[in-house]
Formats: C-alpha cells, structure tokens, sequence
C-alpha cells in the first residue's frame, strides 16, 4: 500500500498537470494550475487502497479494542 504521503503527491501532479491544460486553453494558467493542485490535494488524500486484514490481525485489534472498552 502507499502511504498517504506519496498519494497526495501524486494528486498533486496530476491536479497541476490538468489545471496548467485548462490554464492554457483558458489564457489563466496560474488560476487553474492553483484549482488543479487544490483538487488534487483532496483527491490524493482521500484516495486510500483499504487492504484486507489477516485473521491473525483482524483478532488482535478486536480484543485491543474491547480491552479499551472495558477501562
């Protein structure tokens, strides 16, 4: 999985590629290279390949948690 940092950077770069091709076709390239790099910043962060867990891991976070249930 990658980490949440490599992900937004590449939302970044591809959010800054995409809004300098609007910028260029709308004649503003600094403003939509700013909304690119905005929209990639919140794609990339929420983008997240969930993994499945192993058994084994899926039961000690159960009772990691119910044992913070209990105190």
């Amino acid at each position: 999985m990658k980490s949440k940092s490599q992900l937004i950077g590449w939302g970044i770069a591809l959010g800054a590629a995409v809004g300098v091709a609007l910028g260029v076709a709308a004649g503003h390239v600094a403003i939509w290279m700013a909304i690119g790099v905005a929209i990639g910043m919140a794609l990339g962060s929420t983008l997240r390949r969930k993994t499945g867990e192993c058994p084994e891991c899926a039961e000690v976070h159960r009772t990691h948690e119910e044992r913070n249930l209990t105190s």
